[in-house]
């Protein structure tokens, strides 16, 4: 290992980051590209264990890939090296302010997931932790403009990996408002808008993380315990909104990586969004209700894997907005991703925030098939019906939620927790009879805060939605 300077900070100690971003720095490390660090940061105090066990192991871990790459069989074991430092901001301020001094600092990576890409409205105290991303973020902004004098060649590349539309854009902006909140000088916030590259970037790789009872065979191997033991895919793909250029100060490209700096950003994000995310959300629903755990098995059962297959080439390929013939490509690699044998790629983990992402990933495809033939996509319809029926909440005690499988046995639910408390009341005003399953659903379509526009309003839906449901609760518990 060679003690490389801190060219980038990272705000994110989970799984992913380590599984694409690390992994692709220390690929360009190894081939003298980039000599650079990272710092890591975890976005919450919940994240303190994860830095505690990179400190642990001298911030080494291995990268497991195994499946497939152009049809041929892939299986190999990365060690990473690119961690230089872990902080956590939480108690150790000081030393994160510290790291916007670093003279050598070139980017900053971000993976806070949909949830820590908000404005949160905090006070100016520079001599205690700020609880929001953009909040910290700014402060060490502030820091390093401070510290050089507002030198235009310390300006960052900053590219938060947050699957949000716009990401680059919603950073600076939230940065900026903070910036104005807090009286911040405004040679500050020209320095912020003018020297500083907050770019859109989409990022695509399945990360397993730690994998279980296979793990064992890599320690034997290697002759040492990994508790940090990463797996992931083989496909990778970093399209950020910037010139090539850039690739320069981050050689990701140059390395050899699928990495592409384009004009335009739009067409790789509707495709994911819509074929690849969609189809992980839709399978999320349906497997979790009906017993299933993991993508592997979600595609490969006779009866799901065929619901899944149908509802990504009939209904959400020609509802894209972009050439058919390329999207089918692309499905047809989605689908082979998703039979990837040695990617145990959990239903439950997927079906976080599934509400949210419903709207986000199967609403649109929805809306677009019933413009285009008059119809309703029936697939999307029984994925939305079984999101329903499986969120048929009811609170734990502990402050958690749990939904219900067709055979009744519970699901953790992890979700908005005032959208959970309200379901709950509704389900069980329907087991006591004070409303029917179509007024249920009534409910829960006009409810504009959760979808952005009242679902009454499409032709059928609240009829097709009621219909599935009632043979879910005739089949089930």
């Amino acid at each position: 290992m060679k003690a490389y300077p801190v060219k980038v900070l990272q705000i994110g100690e989970g799984n992913f980051l380590r599984g694409f971003a690390d992994w692709m720095i220390d690929r360009c490390n190894r081939q003298g590209l980039f000599e650079g660090g990272v710092a890591v940061c975890q976005p919450r105090p919940s994240g303190a264990a994860k830095l505690a066990e990179l400190r642990e192991q001298d911030g080494l871990y291995y990268q497991w890939i195994r499946g497939l790459r152009d049809g041929r069989p892939v299986d190999e074991l990365d060690l990473v090296t690119a961690f230089a430092l872990t902080v956590d901001p939480y108690v150790e301020w000081d030393r994160f302010l510290a790291l916007g001094e670093e003279p050598a600092l070139e980017v900053v990576i971000s993976n806070t997931t949909e949830a820590g890409l908000v404005y949160q409205a905090s006070e100016w105290q520079p001599d205690r932790p700020i609880l929001s991303y953009p909040g910290k973020l700014t402060a060490l902004l502030h820091r390093r403009f401070e510290t050089f004098g507002g030198d235009p060649s310390k300006g960052l590349l900053l590219l938060p990996c947050e699957l949000v539309e716009n990401n680059g854009g919603k950073l600076r902006d939230i940065v900026l408002r903070h910036a104005e909140d807090w009286g911040l000088p405004e040679a500050f916030k020209a320095w912020i808008r003018e020297h500083n590259r907050f770019l859109n970037n989409l990022v695509d790789r399945i990360v397993t993380g730690y994998p279980g009872e296979e793990a064992e065979r890599v320690f034997r191997a290697k002759g040492a315990e990994d508790r940090l033991l990463n797996a992931a895919e083989p496909y990778h793909l970093w399209a950020i909104e910037g010139e090539a250029a850039l690739d320069a100060r981050l050689p990701l490209a140059r390395a050899g990586l699928n990495v592409l700096w384009t004009d335009d950003l739009r067409p790789y994000q509707l495709r994911k969004v819509r074929i690849l995310n969609g189809a992980h959300t839709l399978m999320a629903s349906v497997g979790l209700l009906n017993g299933l755990e993991t993508v592997g098995e979600a595609v490969g059962h006779p009866v799901y894997g065929e619901l899944i297959r149908d509802a990504i080439m009939n209904e959400i390929v020609p509802s894209v907005p972009l050439p058919e013939g390329e999207m089918r490509r692309y499905a047809d690699e989605v689908l082979e991703r998703f039979a990837n044998p040695h990617v145990r790629h959990k239903l439950a983990d997927i079906a976080l925030n599934s509400l949210s992402k419903f709207k986000v990933r199967l609403l649109p495809t929805l809306e677009a098939y019933a413009e285009r033939t008059g119809e309703l996509p029936p697939r999307i319809v029984e994925a939305f019906a079984s999101l329903l029926r499986l969120y048929r909440a009811r609170e734990t005690g502990d402050g958690g939620f749990a939904g219900s499988r067709l055979d009744g046995s519970p699901v953790a639910l992890r979700d908005d927790a005032s959208a959970l408390t309200e379901l709950a009341a509704l389900w069980a005003r329907l087991a006591l009879g004070e409303l029917t399953l179509e007024e249920l659903v009534a409910d829960i379509l006009g409810r504009t805060d959760w979808w952005g526009r009242n679902l009454g309003e499409i032709e059928g839906l609240r009829a097709a939605l009621t219909g599935a449901l009632t043979k879910m609760e005739a089949s089930g518990s």
